[in-house]
């Protein structure tokens, strides 16, 4: 039976509706207590004592009330307490002094070792006598009352006695610890003995319907007692093992702390209470106001409703930065050692009932179950990047660790748990850009409207049912051309709305922690591509495009490495292109992340060239292969002298430079002889080859390889 004071170990304020319950319920207790054990004669307790199977039943009750069966989802609070088993059967086998008295034990020796507060251990004492004391009753009733010299054994046609008998003792007891549950949370007594209700019913069941069972036993052999528990031994081992795989599933096998499924759990949880204490609020201001009348009862209550505390959670998404380095420096065991570390130090900075979670890789979420406002979720932020940014010493190295944190609240900044979370993205985000550590959820600063909002959760659903597909062009020499390799497209099948290009999808999700499941299966899907073509001898190289935000995931090199390494590729079969744009807004992230990449042997191509503010110094540091001339200058190339003159000279400097020049949306045979006119290297463009799914382009390979290619018109 769950425990009615499972939330605070401080006894009720005297006076209280809850304290005078305690008391009435704690003397009435007393009163059963000793009134049963005045009865006592000196032959009951000579026959007591010199029974060795009621100091067996001590022993049993005392065990069963420290190690309850803990089921998944059961807590010690709540969990199935085997000696309600054993203190049933005494009853009906010795009546209730002996059942009292055993159970009082067993309950006031757990509660000293489990360090429980005075109050409890005299509420769950008196609770269980009188729980006891209710089922003598009706066995007294039915002609049925033993004694330590009159013991009975029950047979066949007692079982309906000792049924009304067990339910009666269920009731009370479930009536006695919700009453404290209701006026502990204040709730209705009908809500409070609802919850639990049909685990509680069937767990009572079997515990109370092996109590005849136990009877039976006690009275042939005492030798015979200890069998009984081997069903719970099972049981207890049963339930171990259930738990542990609970765990195990709820749980990050590195850190120990809560995943994302154990979150959600947490966060739907504390958005419930929230809700339900903001109603609660809501209803006792209604109460204020009834009966008022006249300008200063109004007044009266909107001072009340504005003085009223708020009921927020919040929610905080915590990545770490340069985590990578670790990795590279150290190695990977040095850095899940690291994660250990931070996630300790997370646990030890938060207050007591928030949650901290580990999503996977180095980012963390902080759940506050209550929030005062902003500023008081900012206090917290405050405290756990105070507490990373110790110096921390691993192997024989000191180094600083530093995080930035994203803040979301419930109900401020959204009111499900999703969308919390991908506007603590959003912040997290914002702050790692903006370098301020730390930084609240600012709708300014987010662009999604709620149609973009709609579109993320499709986008959501798509990547779990792999929607999203990639579509291949084709790049090719403007001198002799060959193939120079295949541009790999993202498309999203969307069941309503057809092919959606990435336009259409992909500005939502670089704001989001959706982006890295998308570029995880973009590099995946273009590596299996590849391996496939080049085990058919079609030696292709494949360039997929990297976000921003990509550029901002330490792990996006580690994932490319990994993805060749299991398929035998090597490193020029993939090609990365990343945008001018994004280099000149994230020069540090980036130039760290392109690096990496290009010490591994990735051919790096800068896209849409022109559209950015490259610098000539900064343009010759790039570690690129290939600068791909945008398309909006190049289709408009037999138009406008003026554009011709800039690509003339893209492709002048780009040789200069000793780089690879492809133009892109060359769409005509026009364009691509002014192109090739212009000593530009490449193209690509629907003059050469639409976009195709991957069996078309595969057909398009074999085709194009088998004929001798010939210079391009």
């Amino acid at each position: 039976m769950k425990d009615p004071n499972n939330t605070r170990d401080t006894p009720p304020r005297r006076g209280s509706p809850l304290w005078i319950y305690f008391v009435v319920v704690i003397l009435l207790g007393v009163a059963a207590c000793a009134t049963a054990l005045s009865g006592l004669s000196g032959a009951d307790l000579d026959a007591l004592a010199s029974t060795p199977v009621f100091w067996i039943l001590a022993c049993f009750i005392v065990f069963g009330e420290l190690r309850p069966i803990i089921t998944p989802g059961s807590t010690e609070n709540n969990g199935a307490t085997t000696s309600t088993t054993f203190s049933f059967a005494s009853l009906l086998y010795a009546g209730l002094p002996i059942a009292a008295a055993l159970h009082g034990i067993a309950v006031i020796t757990c509660g000293i070792l489990r360090g429980r507060a005075p109050h409890r251990i005299a509420f769950n004492a008196a609770q269980y006598t009188l729980s006891l004391a209710a089922a003598q009753l009706v066995l007294a009733l039915s002609g049925n009352l033993a004694t330590p010299t009159n013991l009975w054994v029950p047979d066949g046609r007692d079982l309906p006695a000792i049924a009304l008998a067990g339910a009666v003792y269920f009731a009370c007891n479930h009536v006695l610890v919700g009453s404290a549950v209701a006026l502990h949370e204040r709730i209705s007594l009908a809500k409070a003995l609802r919850v639990d209700l049909g685990y509680q019913v069937l767990v009572h069941l079997a515990l109370l319907g092996l109590a005849p069972l136990m009877v039976v036993a006690m009275d042939r052999s005492a030798v015979f007692v200890p069998l009984i528990v081997l069903p719970f031994i099972a049981v207890y081992l049963n339930a171990s093992v259930s738990v542990r795989r609970e765990h195990q599933a709820l749980h990050d096998g590195l850190t120990g702390l809560p995943n994302r499924k154990l979150l959600i759990v947490r966060t739907e949880e504390a958005l419930a209470d929230a809700r339900g204490a903001e109603r609660r609020g809501e209803d006792r201001g209604r109460g204020d106001g009834a009966g008022k009348h006249g300008p200063r009862a109004g007044l009266g209550k909107a001072r009340r409703r504005a003085e009223a505390p708020s009921h927020r959670a919040g929610l905080f998404l915590l990545d770490l930065d340069r985590f990578k380095e670790v990795n590279d420096t150290l190695g990977h065991p040095t850095g899940d050692r690291l994660l250990q570390l931070v996630a300790h130090r997370l646990t030890h900075s938060v207050r007591p009932g928030d949650l901290v979670a580990r999503l996977g890789g180095d980012e963390f979420a902080v759940l506050l179950p209550s929030v005062r406002d902003e500023a008081a979720a900012r206090e917290v932020a405050a405290r756990l990047r105070a507490a990373l940014s110790e110096p921390v010493r691993l192997d024989g190295m000191s180094f600083d660790l530093e995080a930035s944190v994203g803040i979301a609240l419930f109900p401020d900044h959204a009111p499900d748990f999703e969308l919390l979370l991908q506007r603590a993205d959003v912040a997290m985000y914002n702050a790692k850009e903006a370098r301020t550590g730390v930084e609240v959820y600012s709708p300014a600063k987010d662009r999604n409207s709620p149609a973009r909002l709609r579109l993320l959760g499709d986008l959501r659903r798509a990547v779990d049912r792999s929607e999203l597909e990639l579509f291949y062009q084709p790049k090719i020499s403007l001198r002799d051309g060959h193939l120079v390799g295949m541009e790999a497209l993202l498309r999203w099948r969307h069941p309503d709305k057809g092919v959606l290009e990435p336009e259409a999808f992909l500005s939502v999700a670089e704001q989001t922690y959706l982006m890295r499941s998308i570029t995880e299966h973009v590099v995946e899907a273009a590596l299996a591509q590849a391996a496939a073509w080049w085990r058919e001898d079609l030696t292709v190289q494949v360039a997929v495009n990297a976000s921003g935000r990509d550029l901002l995931d330490t792990g996006l090199t580690e994932t490319i490495e990994e993805g060749l390494l299991a398929r035998g590729l090597p490193a020029a079969a993939l090609q990365l292109e990343i945008t001018e744009r994004i280099l000149m807004n994230e020069p540090a992230y980036a130039s760290d992340t392109v690096a990496a990449l290009a010490d591994l042997g990735i051919p790096l191509s800068l896209d849409d060239f022109g559209t950015g503010y490259s610098s000539l110094v900064r343009l010759k540091r790039l570690p690129v292969e290939e600068i791909k001339i945008d398309a909006s200058f190049v289709g408009r190339l037999a138009e406008s002298a003026d554009d011709a003159v800039i690509v003339r000279s893209i492709v002048d400097l780009v040789r200069t430079l000793g780089l690879r020049s492809v133009a892109e949306g060359v769409e005509d045979p026009v364009t691509a002889r002014m192109l090739r006119e212009m000593g530009c290297d490449a193209a690509q463009g629907w003059h050469f080859g639409r976009p195709m799914d991957a069996e078309a382009a595969t057909d398009w390979l074999r085709r194009h390889m088998q004929r001798a290619p010939e210079p391009a018109a």
